[in-house]
């Protein structure tokens, strides 16, 4: 086994050479409020020596606790590529073992048990939505020739394969004797626990011991020193700092960033339990950039330090603009335009800005955009009807046929008066023949709106 990666980490070594990159420094990032904490705390100038006089390998972990990540982690996630514009190599670690076993930093109650099953599903979404954020940055926020410089690529590895084949009884005598109790148990998270009313299970207390053996497997594969995590990570990140100390003797350095809350405390796109997910299945990319667009003035200087690559005096002078004419928008509009082209592409964009356009703007030619199943997920509940295209139909036949009044009176009466709309245009004559263009539009749509609240979409047959 030492053999295997003692040649695995050389091969690693071999292909980094190759690339000409000028390596930065990471605690430069302090500078965005990125960091909360390092570890040591003394070890600030090592750690700039070693940034700055070559590659380094910083690792993250994620464990498939659901079917997707949320943009909770992608604080982290941002942290892995700031790594790599740094000239730095990412890990992502999926944790394939250490989801069986759960994390107690940050909870109050033990995680229900998971399948296998589940975990395996849980894992591919999750490696899938890191390559593509990655993919997409590299595409849509990343300037190569600007830049002058080639990104390291993200290795994404799965801690189950090295613990499938250990045996326990072997595990527990040659890694258990470098662990101390009283430290294991001095931990905030498993304190917490402790004195919890339902306690901490055997299974959760040794969540510290492979997540310190993880990055004991990282170093010796790939000299990873460095391990970044949330704020809660603090006590496993010095666990593993004190088993690399003691099993190799090599310095390692731990990260943790500072939780992201809104301005009740609540976790951040976590406010009432309704999280923002980077699945588009689960949140679309209209969702996630609405979430971002409206917020508040006092979060959204924080929010572009820390969720984009805007250089700081560019955000300054962003934010001047904004407080000039906070009523555009201006500083929220490109943070949730950065945001959702780094988790759904130049497509999710294009996608959120037509919905945008459509719903909140009038634009037609933004709902002519859309098909179908957009329109149709957009105005969840609409009633969807067919109707078949006949030349010379009014506005007051259109409303009838699709069902939007009772009577023809009330339809009268209704219209006239400025409550009924085609594709969010007011309509107020109920002679105005239906046109092609402007009423029906070019993917063969037309959406009625009475009142604030009433959708009807309406299929036009041939």
């Amino acid at each position: 086994m030492i053999r295997r990666q003692t040649m695995l980490l050389a091969q690693f070594q071999r292909a980094l050479g190759k690339r000409n990159i000028s390596y930065k420094n990471l605690l430069a990032l302090k500078g965005r409020g990125f960091f909360q904490d390092i570890f040591p705390d003394t070890a600030n100038d090592q750690m700039k020596a070693l940034f700055t006089s070559g590659p380094q390998t910083i690792y993250a972990g994620f464990d498939p606790t659901a079917d997707s990540l949320h943009v909770g982690n992608l604080l982290v996630i941002m942290g892995l590529l700031h790594c790599q514009r740094a000239g730095h190599n990412p890990i992502a670690l999926v944790g394939g073992a250490t989801g069986l076993i759960g994390d107690p930093s940050g909870r109050k109650t033990e995680r229900n048990q998971m399948g296998e099953m589940e975990i395996e599903t849980n894992l591919k979404s999750i490696k899938s939505q890191l390559e593509r954020v990655f993919k997409n940055h590299q595409e849509c926020l990343w300037n190569e020739s600007k830049n002058k410089k080639h990104l390291p690529d993200l290795r994404v590895v799965n801690n189950a394969d090295w613990y499938v084949n250990m045996n326990l009884v072997d595990f527990i005598a040659n890694m258990g004797r470098h662990f101390r109790m009283g430290s294991m148990l001095s931990r905030s998270s498993v304190q917490t626990r402790l004195e919890a009313e339902s306690g901490m299970s055997f299974t959760e207390f040794t969540y510290q011991i492979f997540q310190a053996y993880d990055w004991l497997h990282l170093c010796r594969t790939y000299d990873c020193r460095f391990q970044m995590g949330g704020s809660d990570q603090m006590g496993n990140l010095m666990t593993g700092h004190e088993l690399i100390s003691r099993v190799i003797k090599k310095t390692v350095y731990g990260m943790t960033l500072p939780l992201v809350t809104n301005e009740e405390g609540d976790k951040f796109g976590k406010s009432a339990g309704n999280a923002i997910w980077l699945d588009e299945e689960k949140t679309s990319a209209f969702a996630l950039y609405q979430f971002f667009v409206r917020m508040p003035d006092s979060e959204v200087e924080k929010l572009l330090h820390l969720f984009t690559f805007i250089p700081l005096p560019e955000v300054e002078q962003l934010m001047r603009e904004h407080r000039r004419e906070p009523e555009k928008r201006k500083a929220q509009t490109i943070l949730a335009e950065d945001v959702t082209l780094l988790v759904h592409g130049e497509k999710g964009l294009k996608q959120a800005e037509l919905i945008t356009d459509a719903l909140y703007k009038g634009s037609v030619d933004a709902l002519g955009e859309l098909n179908y199943e957009e329109v149709k997920s957009i105005f969840a509940g609409a009633k969807v009807v067919d109707i078949l295209a006949e030349p010379g139909m009014s506005m007051l036949q259109l409303a009838m046929k699709a069902q939007c009044f009772i009577t023809e009176s009330d339809a009268t009466r209704i219209i006239t008066a400025g409550g009924f709309y085609v594709n969010q245009k007011r309509v107020q004559n109920i002679a105005e023949i239906i046109t092609a263009g402007i009423h029906v539009l070019k993917n063969g749509l037309s959406l009625l709106r009475v009142g604030k609240r009433n959708f009807y979409i309406v299929r036009w047959l041939k």
